[in-house]
């Protein structure tokens, strides 16, 4: 039966927290792959993920910073690696699939928001290649560690951005339009989308389902400190000591947030739910290609639409999905492998 994307009958919502999802989840003896997964809610997910009984493994640009943050968990382990970089990429994939080891569960949370203008050894716009590309390439040479797991999910972690508009076509990298950080961070998540659609029309034949997740508005995430926007500190210390409405006025001031989206900001704790429900839940076993938001499967929302949840058209588009796939294997010559 085809999946339709309008929210099911979950028992988490907006408020749920990641200690919540994965109260009775038990993953022992199964892998898992979190990139971003040593800051911000990438490091919520792989302490769940490990302290459930994974043994996750956490890639890093500065490999030394993880590898001290995570020096008393057995269960997680740190390799290098660096998203705009397509030969880190490679090297990265090459050395886990030598391990042998199957992967049940890929989380590409990492990202980049709303820098200057910048671009990769290859000339690609640097949040359309972090955000997308480099996660696209990174799947597609894991894919053989899907496969072994018999039953595996990967999960791209969008953004609320997505409902800004969709992908530039004819110019994806900014090659001749003015530069808009906003636009480009909204295109590179609205590709996101779109990379969960087209692979999991590719890897369900394999038993690999994959999603999209808009975690939330979680402004200690670390996600905008490409642009300066905040000081990392001071929002872990008022996150910390729970003065959210103080903590929601600051961070929105600074981030041009209107006053009414004050309570729609997630704490680190509930902005790692939605990813972690859907890397675990048995609620999704047997769906796929959907855009989740709140711990539920987001309701599609007309491309006019006002309304700060919903996914848009644009963002889950099975042509624009194939579209964007034949592209991404044009820009990092990646093809999935033959069987």
């Amino acid at each position: 039966m085809e999946n339709l994307q309008q929210s099911i009958n979950s028992p988490f919502n907006f408020h749920s927290t990641a200690k919540q999802i994965m109260k009775n989840i038990d993953l022992t003896c199964k892998y898992a792959i979190v990139t971003g997964g040593y800051s911000g809610i990438g490091l919520v997910t792989s302490l769940a993920l490990a302290h459930a009984g994974a043994q996750v493994t956490v890639p890093a640009r500065h490999p030394e910073t993880a590898r001290e943050l995570f020096a008393n968990e057995p269960n997680i382990t740190v390799a290098t690696l660096d998203l705009m970089d397509p030969h880190s990429i490679d090297q990265f994939a090459d050395n886990y699939l030598a391990s042998g080891h199957p992967l049940h569960i890929l989380i590409n949370s990492a990202g980049i928001m709303f820098p200057p203008l910048r671009r990769d050894s290859r000339g690609y716009e640097s949040q359309f290649s972090t955000n997308h590309l480099g996660h696209f390439q990174l799947t597609l040479r894991l894919y053989p560690a899907l496969q072994k797991a018999h039953g595996a999910r990967v999960i791209a972690v969008s953004s609320r951005a997505q409902r800004m508009g969709g992908i530039q076509w004819d110019d994806i990298n900014w090659e001749h339009t003015p530069y808009d950080s906003h636009l480009a961070y909204a295109q590179s998540k609205v590709a996101n989308g779109l990379f969960a659609v087209a692979l999991d029309q590719y890897g369900k034949r394999d038993n690999i389902r994959a999603f999209a997740v808009h975690p939330g508005l979680i402004p200690t995430s670390g996600l905008g400190r490409a642009s300066g926007q905040y000081h990392p500190f001071m929002s872990r210390f008022i996150n910390q000591l729970g003065l959210l409405h103080v903590r929601n006025t600051i961070e929105a001031a600074k981030v041009g947030f209107r006053t009414a989206d004050y309570d729609y900001y997630k704490t680190l704790q509930q902005g790692a739910a939605t990813q972690l429900w859907a890397a675990t839940s048995p609620l999704l076993n047997d769906m796929g290609g959907l855009f989740l938001e709140d711990s539920n499967v987001a309701t599609a929302v007309s491309a006019n639409s006002d309304s700060r949840f919903g996914v848009r058209p644009w963002t889950i588009d099975p042509h624009d999905a194939k579209r964007l796939w034949t592209i991404s294997e044009q820009l990092t010559n990646t093809k999935l492998p033959q069987n």
